[in-house]
């Protein structure tokens, strides 16, 4: 445990890319769970002593070749790769889901969606596993809501690597009735084996606030469902 643990203060990284639109709300987020948000370039493979990273939504690279594709490439990620590995809480959402896939810090891959039409909405998750780094202030079969926004937001993924996922419990998040974008098995975010690394499609960050509509800050009515994410981990770092 850091001193900064040991303060209140964890240290969360977030990572920007060329095109990365999302990161100034995750870094919000991880401000009002109650820790501190440091920026992470994606040319400096320096992790600087943060206790958790997040690689925040938006369009890296242009989406060239795939989404997410060209980012896994950067100096920040051979970095972060390896302290993934070793245990470091890291979270993907949208663009950072697909560059955990080409990193291969997660199984499967982003696609399309269905329809080949962006998505922007606000979508019901049911949680299927709140004992990861980043879910453990849920409880299971719980329902939140939170905004999607994507256009290559369709997990796919082999039969095989399906079964695993179900067997061992590493689908964190589930579409709620119709499935937005086709994604096998409504699944739209899982964690590794060891549970510190998470990806989802849906936008955690914009739902961490009350009092405001769609319309204003992108979040849904119902304001703050997305916020466990961050006091999730930042719980789960002081228990550590």
């Amino acid at each position: 445990m850091s001193d900064t643990q040991h303060l209140g203060g964890a240290r969360i990284g977030v990572v920007t890319f060329p095109g990365t639109l999302d990161d100034r709300d995750a870094a919000r987020a991880v401000r009002l769970a109650g820790g501190i948000a440091v920026p992470l370039w994606h040319a400096d493979a320096d992790l600087h002593g943060v206790d958790a990273v997040v690689l925040p939504g938006g369009f890296s690279y242009g989406d060239y070749l795939r989404a997410g594709a060209i980012s896994r490439f950067a100096p920040v990620m051979e970095t972060l790769v390896d302290a993934a590995n070793g245990g470091l809480p890291v979270l993907g959402i949208c663009n950072g889901f697909q560059i955990l896939t080409e990193a291969h810090l997660l199984p499967g891959s982003m696609v399309k969606n269905d329809g080949l039409a962006f998505l922007c909405t606000e979508q019901t998750l049911v949680v299927e596993n709140a004992t990861t780094a980043w879910t453990r202030d849920y409880t299971q079969g719980e329902q939140i809501t939170v905004p999607l926004k994507n256009q290559d937001g369709q997990f796919v993924a082999d039969e095989h690597t399906l079964d695993e996922l179900e067997g061992e419990g590493r689908v964190v998040v589930r579409y709620a009735g119709a499935n937005p974008n086709g994604s096998r098995r409504g699944i739209a975010g899982i964690t590794n084996a060891a549970g510190n690394v998470v990806g989802l499609m849906p936008h955690p960050e914009h739902a961490v606030e009350s009092g405001f509509g769609t319309a204003a800050v992108q979040g849904p009515r119902a304001g703050t469902d997305g916020l466990k994410f961050f006091t999730s981990v930042l719980g789960s770092l002081v228990r550590a």
